[in-house]
């Protein structure tokens, strides 16, 4: 049996909680972690016509890009429209998970997707997350103590990096101290030169453990006084963040590579629009799923030739384009992040392919239903 709490540790594995936004809501809506799943449904937005598909389909969990509820709220009444999925979810044995920025920020994530279905080799994020901010503490241990200082230092946290544990860089050398008056040493007499075999660990540790592995370090250690170093590693960007860069394996009109973008993607009412110069060679691109404007100056600084993404607005969009920047290709919010749900379907398929069925909700839940274009071309040229 697989069980709810098995599911979500494997989803929060590949988008970290702590990575979401301090604004978001992610995470459990509604279920018990101990109940089983045998078939979960992804989709975008947790709205009534993707509950009827969960219900309709089996599922036990539905997992949402989108917050069902983003501001918090005094109470969840049926009379509600929110609230009514909830009693709806309850009532129907199904679970409610959300990932939302922390799938945007994960590595492989929101725009990842995009970009995969946009034939784009991806080269990098479009705003680098800052990676873990690190020491590197050395000390000096006298042999026959390094062992037991060393586990100590890793029970405080220290020595870990990604998938490994309890790392470290030693060796042994000669140290030298000389007590003077007032010190009571471990090792040595008061006035006398003394020369010690010890042994140099160096190890990293996360900047926010310093505190705790110090007081680990001097209360294993043998000596009344203890040295140390502890050096910042400079901050570098990591491979997470929002939005992506990528490459075409070649370059292709603006015209071109907006029609790929739109058979690329589900169809919507909103289609797809482009701002430029149609005949615009593109081949590097940036793409953010979801509303995306706010990084127009990253596209720009990151000098592509096009930036796909969602709801950009009339002024931003034409000053963007005024100053210089490149080309814009805007979608659908909801066909943006559409290509994520196949992405987090995998997450689950492979860690539970035996006993959990995957589905990817194939309801359009894009708010607009109705679009249309001029059939004289009005009074403007």
């Amino acid at each position: 049996m697989t069980s709810l709490g098995d599911v979500l540790k494997a989803l929060e594995a590949a988008y970290p909680p702590a990575t979401a936004e301090s604004w978001d809501a992610v995470g459990l809506v509604c279920g018990d972690r101990a109940e089983p799943v045998s078939r979960a449904l992804f989709c975008v937005d947790p709205t009534e016509s993707t509950v009827d598909e969960a219900v309709e389909v089996g599922a036990q969990l539905l997992v949402a890009h989108h917050p069902l509820m983003l501001r918090g709220v005094n109470g969840v009444p049926a009379d509600d429209p929110k609230g009514a999925l909830v009693h709806r979810l309850i009532r129907g044995g199904i679970a409610l998970y959300t990932a939302h920025t922390n799938a945007d920020a994960a590595n492989p994530g929101v725009s990842d997707a995009l970009a995969g279905a946009l034939g784009l080799r991806v080269t990098g994020p479009l705003v680098p997350a800052p990676a873990r901010r690190l020491d590197v503490l050395t000390t000096y241990v006298p042999v026959a103590d390094a062992e037991r200082v060393l586990d100590a230092l890793h029970e405080a946290g220290a020595g870990a990096l990604g998938d490994y544990r309890d790392f470290a860089w030693t060796v042994d050398g000669t140290g030298q101290f000389r007590p003077v008056q007032g010190a009571n040493p471990a090792v040595g007499e008061v006035g006398r030169l003394e020369r010690v075999a010890e042994t140099r660990v160096e190890l990293v540790l996360d900047r926010a453990l310093r505190a705790e592995v110090v007081r680990a370090l001097r209360a294993a250690h043998p000596y009344e006084e203890v040295a140390f170093n502890l050096n910042e590693i400079a901050d570098l960007p990591a491979d997470t963040g929002i939005g992506r860069i990528g490459e075409l394996a070649e370059p292709e009109p603006l015209r071109a590579f907006t029609q790929r973008v739109a058979d690329a993607l589900p169809a919507t009412a909103w289609g797809v629009r482009a701002a430029g110069d149609p005949e615009r060679p593109i081949r590097r691109v940036a793409v953010c799923g979801g509303a995306g404007d706010s990084y127009l100056s990253a596209a720009t600084r990151a000098g592509v030739d096009a930036y796909v993404t969602a709801d950009l607005r009339h002024h931003p969009a034409g000053e963007h384009l005024a100053s210089g920047g490149p080309a814009l290709v805007d979608v659908a919010h909801w066909a943006s992040e559409w290509p994520w749900c196949e992405q987090a379907a995998d997450v689950v398929r492979t860690a539970f392919g035996g006993t959990v069925e995957v589905l990817v909700s194939t309801r359009r839940t894009d708010p607009w239903t109705v679009g249309a274009t001029s059939r004289t071309g009005g009074p403007l040229k």
